[in-house]
């Protein structure tokens, strides 16, 4: 959710190289692409529907009625919604027990979406107060290792939950210290997004030249480097790259 369309288009499209082409949602959405993938939606309704400025990440559902109400049962919160769109899907703003926000969509979804693993351009992570507890939760609402054909498979690896699709890990749930009132969201429970970028120090350096700002050190590990930052319009994300094989 963006204030400026045209601006966000402009800082993501120079720091991520994403092109950008129009979304069944109405003149207010695009969807970013890269090299032909789909990788994000971007609307500029964060005034309209007074949410923060922030990345969100939507799971698709086969009933939102069903999922809205599996959240209220489980002492989740609703936000907006569920909502009907013209295009014919309907979505939902909602946030789990800790107060992380993320988004229900029923609707269609093109097949050529991805996230992960491999060559995909982004993948997610949940910072909690109890991942495993989480996982319950999420499980519960989204229907994931029910064994269903298409659902999602869930793992506990290295004191992370991790969630696959086809054995693609997609999303990993961290438990760690967090703070339901803190007024940075950084330091709130909160779903985050992670984009993959072939060289980290130029598109950190193009980010902070386009209003982008670090909120973090350069971190790393065996395999990857990444870091934090905040957009220009608010919105916090973490761009990662691959270490350099020696």
């Amino acid at each position: 959710m963006a204030r400026d369309l045209d601006a966000a288009k402009e800082f993501y499209g120079t720091v991520l190289n994403w092109d950008f082409r129009p979304a069944r949602l109405g003149e207010a959405f695009v969807v970013a692409e890269l090299e032909g993938v789909p990788v994000a939606g971007i609307g500029a309704l964060a005034t309209h529907l007074a949410v923060p400025v922030a990345w969100t990440v939507y799971f698709a559902v086969d009933d939102a009625d069903v999922a809205v109400d599996r959240v209220r049962e489980r002492s989740g919160t609703i936000a907006v919604g569920p909502v009907s769109f013209t295009s014919g899907g309907r979505g939902a703003l909602v946030a789990d027990r800790d107060g992380a926000a993320f988004g229900i969509w029923e609707g269609p979804v093109s097949a050529d979406w991805r996230i992960g693993a491999g060559q995909a351009p982004a993948w997610l992570e949940l910072r909690t107060r109890d991942a495993f507890e989480a996982a319950i939760f999420y499980g519960e609402v989204l229907e994931w290792a029910t064994g269903r054909p298409g659902c999602c498979e869930v793992s506990y690896e290295e004191d992370e939950v991790v969630l696959r699709e086809a054995g693609e890990p997609v999303a990993r749930l961290n438990s760690g210290p967090v703070d339901t009132r803190a007024p940075d969201p950084h330091l709130q429970p909160r779903w985050h997004v992670h984009f993959r970028v072939p060289d980290l120090d130029k598109a950190v350096e193009t980010a902070e030249a386009h209003g982008g700002r670090a909120l973090t050190p350069l971190a790393s590990n065996a395999t990857e480097r990444w870091m934090t930052l905040r957009d220009p319009d608010g919105a916090i994300f973490t761009l990662t790259a691959d270490r350099p094989a020696r």
